[in-house]
């Protein structure tokens, strides 16, 4: 059968590995320039380094945005950059401007390209002349429904890899160029520095009269006309692969360590699931409550069945829902003792009931028996940002291993 690829994001070291520990083929990261998250922390030179050969030494691949629409100055520093990523060994640049995508060519000419969502393909015709210029793989429109996808793969070649969004937060624009952000905030979305104004509370009115004001849409309070439900298409692997897509891709170069964990373990497992048996693979609701676990808006299937109506936006509130917090990472174990070392993440206690996850294992359940801190001294609660702490647990975990407790109520972001 063919494969398809895990496509994770990573937005630093840390959930670089903890996206191909927990399952995924590939991650696309950003550098320090040319990205379109510059409030990511983002990758250094040295560190997407050690990105790559942790990667390479477990055989998975690194891809890196450069897909900005860039400024005539700002292409001065582009070659040296392209030329820097050659030497470290990233395996792609994705890329969405033509003129970026001339100089990779005559700068680095081996390098594999792919295009960017932001260069709205929703047709073979151009997805062929990517092709024929020289690019590896597409990155579908987020606007394209599984039947045009398939129509699309029928109409190219086999050879290009057809990569689409699969999950994660979808932008109200059309292949995210838009310029509300840079309107209101001088902030620019096109640029790498959206400032999610789509997400801001509005009133949405017409003037009937000169002074008489009516809402626009009637009967439902629309305060977040412009917000989009996150997508999530995992009850729908078959679908995906009968639609020729290569590559599942998962959004949030900005999320924690935490959610890239927890979602490319669900996808993970229900991928997985696929190739053992297609023909009679079922969803399994699991995989979806642990999605859920993780901080989400509410879900939607964006244009993949067809266009998008009224229920692909939540227009009473623009808070992502959180059920769990994210209380601690598995560092390793402590000799002498066997004690648990954990790196906090949020607060936790003595006796707290927690739940654990590990890659390629069901969720577990446990106890915070004893915690003490980096001296061996005991204590009752670890309340500070990243601290760490050695713990006794009443069942036995393995390094990165994550920690998580449900939480009383729903909180935002």
């Amino acid at each position: 059968m063919r494969k398809v690829e895990l496509l994770a994001p990573a937005g630093d070291l840390e959930r670089l590995k903890i996206a191909f520990t927990y399952g995924a083929d590939a991650v696309y990261i950003g550098g320090e320039i040319f990205g379109m998250r510059s409030a990511a922390k983002n990758f250094t030179k040295e560190d997407m380094q050690e990105g790559v050969n942790f990667a390479h030494e477990r055989e998975k691949q690194v891809f890196v945005t450069v897909n900005i629409i860039p400024r005539n100055a700002e292409l001065e520093q582009l070659q040296k950059y392209l030329i820097e990523l050659e030497e470290i060994g990233v395996d792609a640049v994705i890329v969405s401007d033509p003129g970026v995508f001339t100089i990779v060519k005559q700068t680095i000419p081996n390098m594999e390209i792919h295009i960017s969502t932001q260069a709205s393909t929703t047709n073979s015709g151009a997805a062929n002349f990517w092709y024929n210029q020289g690019a590896k793989r597409v990155v579908m429109a987020r606007e394209l429904s599984f039947k045009e996808i398939k129509e699309l793969r029928d109409n190219t070649p086999a050879d290009m890899d057809i990569e689409a969004f699969v999950h994660g937060a979808m932008c109200m624009s059309y292949s995210g160029k838009c310029v509300i952000s840079n309107y209101t905030t001088g902030r620019d979305a096109n640029r790498g520095a959206c400032a999610q104004s789509c997400r801001w509370k509005y009133t949405l009115v017409k003037e009937e009269t000169p002074g008489n004001y009516e809402p626009v849409i009637e009967g439902i309070d629309a305060s977040f006309f412009f917000n989009s439900k996150d997508l999530c298409m995992i009850k729908y692997i078959p679908e995906i692969f009968e639609s020729g897509i290569t590559s599942l891709k998962i959004e949030g170069r900005m999320k924690t360590a935490y959610y890239v964990a927890t979602t490319v373990r669900a996808y993970r497992m229900a991928i997985d699931e696929y190739y053992k048996d297609p023909d009679n693979w079922k969803f399994n609701p699991i995989w979806l409550e642990e999605l859920k676990k993780g901080s989400h808006r509410d879900y939607s299937t964006g244009f993949f069945f067809d266009r998008p109506d009224s229920n692909a936006h939540n227009y009473k509130s623009a808070s992502y829902i959180r059920n769990y917090d994210f209380v601690g990472i598995v560092k390793g174990h402590e000799e002498e003792t066997g004690l648990v070392i954990v790196e906090q993440r949020n607060r936790m206690f003595v006796n707290d009931k927690i739940e654990i996850i590990g890659p390629f294992k069901e969720t577990m359940h446990a106890t915070i028996l004893e915690m003490y801190n980096e001296e061996g001294e005991p204590i009752k609660s670890a309340p500070h940002a990243r601290q760490v702490v050695k713990m006794k647990l009443d069942i036995e975990v393995g390094k990165d291993y994550i920690l998580r407790k449900p939480i009383a109520s729903i909180t935002t972001v």
